[in-house]
């Protein structure tokens, strides 16, 4: 399996994370300040709080994706080890964040690390499960689980545009699939409207794949001409 890389981002984005955290931090300890030393300016406290906050949350996102190692891209690729050299995967250097192109056909990954119980039902996602400690992370540390299905059909409307201007509308089935990383996370989706897997499911879902549907040889080595071909540094 060949693997493409925008590094440049992945450096850029993990700066963005120390920086708006370290800043957070700092807006936060001066509102607490001022509620201690000028509680006349409560107003100006709560503000302060707020701000630090707000960019805490921001600094949590940068931090989770591209600042701790094993980040996602890696996490995926040592999954996907092993899968023959017709396999491309793109992180960050297409219109969505992780793509996987080979005989299984064209994959977009959408990792989540979220733990505890991930239920799919009555068209709606649920993460339950984990006590205090989840609660605590969801607020804190971790970002909540959201809806996944409606920012993959965003990354799928992205990368078909993308796609259709190399490639006119003579496009393959685009497929996704929801990727859980933590092996806390027990899943509940089998109804869900992309497939759900932990991490370790990966690699056999997509060599079962290609044997029961594989991807015409033709159609993918056209879609892999229209792709980045080097990696990004």
């Amino acid at each position: 399996m060949k693997v493409l890389t925008n590094e440049k981002i992945i450096k850029r984005n993990a700066r963005i994370g120390q920086y708006t955290s370290l800043i957070a931090l700092l807006i936060l300890a001066g509102g607490m300040v001022i509620s201690f030393t000028m509680q006349q300016q409560i107003y100006l406290s709560f503000a302060a709080l707020m701000v630090g906050f707000i960019l805490s949350q921001i600094g949590i996102y940068y931090g989770n994706r591209w600042g701790r190692s094993p980040r996602a891209d890696e996490r995926l690729t040592t999954a996907l080890k092993g899968l023959t050299k017709d396999y491309t995967l793109y992180h960050y250097l297409t219109p969505v964040s992780h793509l996987l192109v080979g005989p299984a056909g064209v994959w977009i990954l959408s990792p989540h690390y979220q733990r505890g119980t991930i239920t799919f039902e009555k068209n709606r996602w649920k993460q339950t499960g984990g006590g205090l400690m989840l609660s605590y992370l969801k607020i804190f540390a971790q970002e909540g689980l959201g809806r996944p299905d409606l920012e993959i059909q965003a990354e799928m409307d992205e990368l078909t545009a993308s796609l259709k201007k190399n490639l006119g509308d003579d496009l393959p089935p685009l497929h996704a699939s929801l990727v859980f990383t933590d092996d806390r996370a027990q899943l509940q989706a089998e109804n869900a409207p992309h497939p759900t897997l932990k991490l370790e499911q990966l690699k056999d879902y997509l060599r079962k794949t290609a044997k029961e549907n594989p991807l015409p040889a033709e159609q993918l080595k056209r879609i892999s001409a229209a792709l980045p071909q080097e990696s990004v540094f």
